[in-house]
C-alpha cells in the first residue's frame, strides 16, 4: 500500500469553505468519513471553532453555488445536499451527498480514474489549506493523477506535495511519528530557528519571517504548524517508549 499526502492552497474566492476558514484561523474541518463512486460522493465532516466560525462554515456548505469538493470553476449543475447532524457551541458535524455531472471534477474521482478503486481518503481543512491523505494499492499511475489534478485545479489553487511513501501499519493504524517533515516544512522550521522566531522574546514575528522567505503568511503558518505537530508527536511517542518496561524472558 502507498500513501500520498498533499495540500491545495486555495486562492481567495475559489472555495467558499477555504474563504470561511481564512476568516477564522483557529477553526478546523476534518473528515470523519469520505466515500466516492463513479457518479457520487458522500462524506461526514467534523468542524471545530467559535460559534461565529461554525456559522460561517455551515453557511459555506449550505449556500454555496456548487459543492465545495468540486474543482469546477463555475456551477456544474450537480445535485448536492448537506445536512447538519450535530451542533454545539464549538463543534459542527455535517453530512454531504453530491451527485456529479460530466463537467464535475474532484480529488476522489480523479484518484479513482488513475489510482483505481479502493482508495481511502482523509482530509483536513484549515485556512486556505486543504490537506488530502490518500491510501492506495500502489499499482496506479501517480504521475498521471497529479497531472490531472493540476489541470483540474488550474489557477484556483497551488498544490504542495507533502509526502509519498509506503504505509507503515500497526495495531493502531499508520504510525504518525515515523513520517518525515516535507522539504518545505523542514525549510520553514530551520529558517524560524535561525532567525529567532522561537526565541523569548521573539526576534521577529511570523509576518516578518514570511516576508524574509518570500512566501505568503498563511503558507508559512501552515508549514510551521504541521512541523510543530510532527515534532510534538515524536516527543510524546519517544516518552512512551522510555516509559515502557523492558520485556521479560
Amino acid at each position: 500500500m502507498r500513501e500520498l499526502v498533499f495540500a491545495l492552497e486555495y486562492e481567495p474566492g475559489c472555495n467558499r469553505v477555504a474563504d470561511a476558514l481564512a476568516d477564522h484561523p483557529d477553526a478546523r474541518v476534518r473528515s470523519l468519513s469520505l466515500h466516492a463512486t463513479a457518479k457520487q460522493l458522500w462524506r461526514v465532516d467534523h468542524a471545530t471553532g467559535t460559534p461565529d466560525a461554525l456559522d460561517a462554515i455551515e453557511d459555506a456548505f449550505l449556500t454555496s453555488d456548487y459543492y465545495a469538493d468540486c474543482l469546477a470553476t463555475e456551477d456544474c449543475n450537480a445535485t448536492q445536499t448537506t445536512n447538519v447532524l450535530d451542533r454545539t457551541d464549538d463543534t459542527l458535524v455535517l453530512y454531504s451527498d453530491w451527485e456529479r455531472t460530466p463537467t464535475c471534477a474532484s480529488v476522489p474521482h480523479i484518484a479513482r480514474d488513475h489510482l483505481g478503486d479502493g482508495v481511502l481518503f482523509e482530509t483536513r481543512h484549515e485556512g486556505r489549506y486543504y490537506t488530502w491523505r490518500l491510501i492506495h494499492s500502489g499499482e496506479g499511475d501517480v504521475a498521471a493523477f497529479f497531472d490531472a489534478l493540476e489541470a483540474a485545479v488550474g489557477d484556483c489553487a497551488q498544490m504542495e506535495m507533502l509526502r509519498t511513501a509506503d504505509t507503515t501499519t500497526s495495531a493502531g493504524g499508520v504510525d504518525e511519528t515515523q513520517r518525515d517533515l516535507s522539504p518545505e516544512q523542514e525549510a520553514a522550521l530551520r529558517a524560524a530557528v535561525e532567525h529567532g522566531y522561537y526565541e523569548s522574546p521573539r526576534e521577529l514575528d511570523v509576518g516578518e519571517l514570511a516576508e524574509h522567505l518570500d512566501v505568503p503568511r498563511s503558507t508559512l503558518t501552515y508549514r510551521l504548524r504541521r512541523a510543530e505537530e510532527h515534532l510534538a508527536k515524536q516527543h510524546v511517542a519517544g516518552e512512551r517508549v522510555l516509559e515502557e518496561p523492558p520485556a521479560t524472558r
